[in-house]
């Protein structure tokens, strides 16, 4: 049996302002958004800077 073909999400997703890649947000978010690499190594950096 063959796996039911799902549709293609019709929302752009939107690129990561330092890296460029897909993020998991919708192009419609506003604001500074990061994919999941980026936006853990920002949380990173910001967890220790005081």
């Amino acid at each position: 049996m063959d796996a039911p073909e799902q549709p293609a999400d019709p929302t752009p997703m939107a690129d990561c302002v330092l890296c460029g890649k897909p993020t998991e947000y919708p192009e419609t978010v506003r604001g500074i958004v990061h994919c999941p690499v980026c936006e853990w190594q920002e949380a990173q950096r910001t967890a220790c800077s005081g």
